[in-house]
């Protein structure tokens, strides 16, 4: 039986205990690729270094396949939980060269330095889409991707039932940093693995993980596919920080919400008051006469090239509310003109207010 499954664990520091850092998570993880997505500080790495073995819970389990590795007596040490782990910076041996990088898990039982492990080492290049050459090169010779890349590659050599990786990209450059993640992810996927990526970048986690587990001061907010994540979120926090959303209130009457923004269709919580979850990629921006639409104030912009985010402050009868607008980089408006605003289709709708 593969997979991983963590039960109510519970994790602090500090005198006597006095900063909880995670409290009662749970969290099952089958075989592909899991996201921990949250914000620094949320307690992602505290739970990678509970799973590792590098840390023991203050309570709850955590099993292995069959094994119960820490939580019932005697935690099993990080050694023997056949869990391999990469760290942000990868941590390659500086002295040693690639092949003895990805050769050291193996041990001299299992063939390092002889043939069968040469042979380990170049199916392992092979997976992480690395040419043979760069067996001979020192780490110090390898680009970032490239040794991120290696550090992976050592981690599967010894053929273990998870794979940890702590932020693995975060010191990449935006290209490389895309690149590698793709790479990476068609290497754990080939090889069967179940793995846990931990991340603060929601893009990272969306488009590379099976399942995305959102995280906040301790506890998991909603575990569940990407799209579902994305498109149906469990809380408004969930929503806010999974897409930016922005959270308008308004009162709902037969599936139509009277708002800051105008009368919006919405999904979820029909009646009474609301809270609507408005994405950027719902936000429309035209002229500010334009029938249909709310004035809105410029508040800032952002250039990316391809496209621009534009942030903008809308004035109703009750509220003053802002929100971020997806347009394409040649229709950008100046910050601090008047531009008009309306929503595009269907937006969620979660009940209660602002609290």
């Amino acid at each position: 039986m593969t997979g991983l499954w963590v039960r109510g664990l519970t994790k602090s520091f500090g005198s006597a205990g006095s900063v909880r850092v995670l409290d009662g998570v749970d969290l099952d993880v089958p075989e592909g690729i899991t996201a921990v997505l949250g914000a620094s500080g949320c307690g992602k790495t505290t739970l990678l270094r509970l799973v590792a073995g590098f840390l023991e819970p203050d309570a709850g389990t955590v099993r292995l396949g069959d094994r119960v590795v820490a939580g019932e007596g005697r935690p099993v040490p990080p050694r023997a939980r056949r869990i391999g782990y990469v760290p942000q910076e990868g941590a390659l041996f500086p002295h040693l060269d690639v092949a003895a990088n990805i050769a050291f898990g193996l041990g001299r039982r299992s063939g390092r330095g002889g043939a069968e492990g040469r042979r380990r080492v170049e199916e392992m290049l092979d997976l992480v889409e690395l040419p043979h050459a760069v067996a001979t090169r020192q780490p110090h010779e390898l680009s970032g991707g490239q040794q991120q890349r290696v550090a992976l590659a050592r981690a599967l050599a010894p053929g273990p039932e998870v794979v940890l990786l702590d932020e693995p990209f975060s010191s990449l450059d935006a290209g490389l940093r895309e690149e590698t993640g793709r790479t990476v992810a068609r290497a754990l996927r080939s090889s069967g693995s179940t793995a846990i990526l931990v991340t603060h970048d929601q893009g990272e986690a969306l488009s590379l993980a099976d399942q995305v587990a959102v995280m906040a001061a301790g506890r998991f907010l909603q575990v569940a596919a990407p799209g579902e994540v994305y498109l149906d979120p469990a809380t408004p926090a969930v929503a806010s920080f999974v897409g930016h959303a922005a959270l308008v209130p308004g009162t709902a009457v037969a599936g139509l919400a009277e708002t800051a923004l105008g009368q919006v269709s919405v999904r979820g919580v029909r009646e009474g008051r609301v809270l609507l979850a408005v994405r950027p990629e719902q936000v429309e921006v035209t002229t500010k006469d334009e029938p249909g639409c709310r004035p809105a104030e410029v508040l800032e912009v952002s250039f990316f090239g391809h496209d621009a985010t534009v942030r903008a402050r809308v004035s109703g009868r009750d509220d003053v509310v802002e929100v971020t607008a997806r347009v394409p980089a040649n229709g950008v408006p100046e910050p601090g003109t008047q531009i008009g605003i309306r929503v595009a289709g269907e937006v969620l709708a979660f009940g209660g207010d602002r609290s």
